[in-house]
């Protein structure tokens, strides 16, 4: 994939926003700063004065994206109704720019949210990015219409209320593609890690959030979110590098999505593989897709493009990728078939594996990862295999990335709830400096 090579690391000059500048800005959509007012590398270059843009222009499609990635392009205030506790807080719905997975600019929403409690841990007040689990594709799916009570198939809002009981804030991401018209690129690795550091890179620049851009951050997510949340590890040194990101917290994990189709092909959660080709598509658009669905097909599709979680597992289970397509195709034989560019969707598929090309700092590996992390799963799995959440997790170990590793009493839905306090924990014990030395050689 092209977007998820590392790139060269690169020191960036201040910059310095004049009032023609901001005028400039003004003529591609982008919220100008006021006159003679100055960014550096540590701010967003674009970043509105104020936080007054209507509900429905967070999700509008901007006539283009900063090239800054992190940039605020639109905001406002939002209640969370969605978050349980009534904690007094700061939140706002958010546009921001990052950039795909062939590295150009793309518009996400998003959801930042700060306690009103004074930090009264070390240095600033930490941020955790936040990518939720699978809600599906439908355009009310998003996130932060969920949080703020606009559709309800949500379900990690007690999440978040743990994040900020805890004192940190919060910058969750919808994802790309939840904006109007757009297909969430579901499971595409680097248009999902993007989304995660530029959602971290956007929130100091929020009118009022009186964050610190050089604070600690934290990345936290589970199932779709786990490797969105993984993926964000693995690009954050070259994708990210002045962000100071101390540990991931990622759970249920579908490291490896060819092990992942073939469990969830003609099963009752086989709603999760639909979405899968359908975001790769999307992601992927040089790659043959659309011409090859039947008459069945492109009803799959439809149903998958309108529904959200409960939804898409419902309407859509026990579906077969053969039934879809009008030559019967089989996965393996869709993954032989090429693109405009020469690549496989097998080749496509792969890149999109976790744990591949990992290493240390300093090991020269394609993605360095400096901080510890920890993966996690349930005993009673039964929608990710176990045997790819486990290989994720010893291609970690066997990298020599520090991991620590917990298994619960759950399936999969349950665990997200029953690892949650123990995820925010360890996120706090790495803000306040403690050392983990992960549990590689346990048995």
């Amino acid at each position: 994939m092209r977007s998820s090579r590392p790139r060269a690391k690169r020191k960036k000059k201040p910059l310095i926003l004049t009032a023609g500048v901001a005028l400039a800005g003004l003529s591609l959509g982008v919220p100008a700063l006021t006159a003679g007012a100055t960014a550096t590398e540590e701010a967003a270059p674009h970043a509105p004065a104020a936080c007054d843009a209507p509900d429905e222009r967070i999700y509008q499609v901007p006539g283009s994206a900063p090239a800054e990635p992190g940039s605020v392009i639109a905001c406002r205030p939002t209640a969370l109704p969605h978050v349980p506790g009534n904690i007094p807080m700061r939140a706002w719905k958010v546009q921001y720019s990052s950039k795909n997975n062939a590295g150009r600019p793309v518009a996400v929403s998003g959801t930042v949210a700060v306690p009103e409690a004074q930090w009264k841990g070390r240095g600033s007040r930490p941020v955790v990015a936040f990518n939720p689990g699978t809600l599906g594709l439908g355009s009310q799916c998003a996130f932060s219409k969920q949080l703020a009570g606009e559709f309800q198939d949500a379900y990690e809002g007690e999440n978040i209320a743990a994040l900020l009981k805890s004192g940190y804030a919060v910058a969750a991401t919808d994802g790309a593609g939840y904006l109007d018209g757009q297909t969430h690129p579901y499971v595409s690795g680097a248009d999902a890690g993007h989304a995660l550091l530029d959602i971290v890179r956007s929130a100091p620049a929020i009118p009022g959030s009186g964050l610190d851009p050089k604070t600690k951050v934290g990345l936290w997510g589970y199932s779709e979110g786990g490797a969105a949340s993984l993926w964000a590890a693995q690009l954050a040194a070259t994708y990210a590098p002045e962000l100071k990101v101390v540990g991931d917290a990622s759970g249920g994990v579908p490291g490896d999505l060819k092990v992942v189709a073939k469990a969830l092909n003609g099963g009752p959660f086989a709603g999760f593989m639909v979405d899968a080709v359908l975001g790769l598509s999307s992601a992927h658009p040089q790659m043959p897709f659309d011409e090859l669905m039947n008459d069945q097909g492109k009803e799959t599709l439809k149903k998958a493009r309108s529904h959200c979680l409960a939804g898409t597992v419902s309407t859509l289970a026990g579906q077969k990728i053969e039934d879809n397509t009008k030559d019967r195709l089989s996965l393996e034989q869709l993954y032989a078939l090429k693109g405009a560019d020469g690549r496989t969707w097998g080749q496509i598929v792969d890149e999109q594996k976790l744990g591949a090309g990992i290493g240390r700092a300093g090991s020269g590996a394609a993605y360095e990862i400096d901080f510890p992390v920890l993966q996690y799963r349930g005993e009673l799995e039964e929608v990710i295999p176990a045997e790819t959440e486990d290989a994720t997790r010893k291609a970690y170990c066997a990298a020599g990335v520090t991991t620590q590793w917990k298994t619960y009493p759950g399936e999969h839905l349950t665990t997200d709830q029953l690892a949650k306090d123990d995820a925010v924990r360890w996120l706090g014990d790495r803000f306040e400096g403690r050392p983990e030395f992960g549990n590689c050689l346990a048995p």
